[in-house]
């Protein structure tokens, strides 16, 4: 485990369950904004878009293997986290450089995260809240 795997916070460290601190670590955001962009150039293709199967598949294959100083040297440079990432993405799939992100806004990526993440969380809370309400 790296430090890109969990949450960082002093409260984490403390009080949170290892689950939720990777649910909410830059891994796991970044890994769904490319899950994402993935989705997007998979609908885009299929609607005649001009995105081939092959800059799909090179998508496809780069989810997991982001280079996070990398990312940082980006957003130095270009101070938006979105723009950072797309481009930290397109060094290791640069057939797909042209179409990741094509149309979107950064709400795309930063809203629709947000939304999986807090969605993901609920599945592991509500239960355990279910477990408190039914002891009272």
């Amino acid at each position: 485990m790296n430090k890109h795997d969990r949450y960082a916070n002093p409260l984490v460290e403390r009080y949170c369950s290892a689950e939720m601190g990777q649910l909410f670590s830059e891994q796991h955001k970044f890994r769904t904004w490319r899950l994402l962009w993935l989705k997007l150039a998979k609908c885009q293709h299929e609607l005649g878009l001009p995105v081939s199967l092959a800059q799909v598949e090179e998508l496809e294959q780069h989810l997991d293997d982001i280079d996070f100083d990398v990312a940082a040297r980006y957003e130095k440079a270009l101070r938006h986290d979105v723009m950072a990432h797309i481009h930290t993405l397109g060094e290791v799939a640069p057939l797909a450089r042209p179409i990741i992100h094509l149309g979107a806004t950064s709400c795309y990526v930063g809203d629709n995260t947000d939304l999986l993440i807090l969605r993901d969380a609920l599945k592991v809370l509500l239960p355990k809240l279910a477990g408190v309400i039914q002891n009272l």
